[in-house]
């Protein structure tokens, strides 16, 4: 019985490959690939496992999914943060897969196919024993990666919960990104940072009693594949391709391989970041 099964299901699989890659635009059908930028320094989404220097991480295992079930190879391009949009809207890469936070300021630029949920959350040393709560920040200094939309939450939420409240207001402290922000925690140069919420519990992990969380993450946010506008055809075939990763467990079993089920999706939605 189970040699039946097998090559039925294997079948099933080709099946929806071929049919995705029908969808996909001329040009990567032609070379058989699709380029896609990522930038390994946000475990558990993006890294390099520290004993092969290998590419790894939750958009890693996803990318590499999605491309076998579109029917083409996958080529990672490494590339900094800020150089991926532009990298995208030039056609250096067909897609960014990196963490990216589903904005409407990048929208403008940017087709976001969304498939993972998170949140900016506050964090700090565990020996802050006057830390616990996230008005226990009122006055103090959050060092944020300058490169992400945390800066402004930080300062909109402060407005919202300290100042109104006629505390004094968090000090926004840019960095040059989450690792950067740590090093100034331990040093002492602020007193709590920010981070997306789908990293702190790997964060724990690797440094374990060391750092602790403060509250709950201050909005939900969809991270998105990004595409190009010029390739709507690709959107749509991205965006069928995962929600059959979604129906049939696949996608749900590669965010528990990482830990990371309470960001999952149940629909795959486009540029639903507010």
């Amino acid at each position: 019985m189970k040699n039946f099964v097998i090559p039925a299901v294997l079948a099933g699989l080709m099946a929806s490959s071929v049919t995705f890659a029908a969808e996909l635009p001329a040009s990567i059908k032609a070379k058989g690939e699709i380029v896609v930028a990522i930038m390994p320094n946000y475990p558990p989404m993006d890294f390099k496992d520290p004993a092969t220097n290998t590419l790894t991480g939750l958009d890693y295992d996803l990318g590499n999914a999605l491309a076998e079930r579109l029917g083409v190879k996958i080529k990672w391009q490494e590339t900094g943060f800020e150089q991926m949009i532009n990298a995208l809207t030039t056609d250096r890469v067909d897609m960014v897969l990196s963490g990216m936070t589903d904005t409407v300021e990048r929208q403008a630029s940017v087709t976001f196919v969304d498939y993972f949920t998170s949140g900016p959350q506050f964090y700090t040393l565990q020996k802050n024993k006057d830390t616990n709560e996230i008005t226990d920040l009122c006055g103090k200094k959050v060092g944020t990666s300058r490169r992400t939309t945390f800066p402004a939450e930080i300062a909109e939420y402060s407005k919202a919960h300290c100042e109104a409240a006629g505390k004094p207001a968090i000090v926004v402290v840019g960095t040059e990104g989450s690792a950067d922000a740590r090093a100034q925690l331990r040093q002492s140069r602020i007193d709590a940072a920010m981070q997306g919420s789908e990293t702190l519990s790997y964060l724990k992990t690797q440094e374990k009693d060391t750092y602790k969380t403060v509250g709950q993450p201050i909005s939900v946010q969809f991270s998105g594949m990004g595409l190009s506008k010029k390739k709507p055809e690709l959107s749509e075939a991205v965006k069928v391709a995962l929600q059959s990763m979604i129906d049939d467990g696949s996608y749900q079993t590669i965010l528990k391989k990482w830990d990371l089920e309470l960001g999952a999706i149940k629909t795959v939605t486009i540029n639903a970041g507010k």
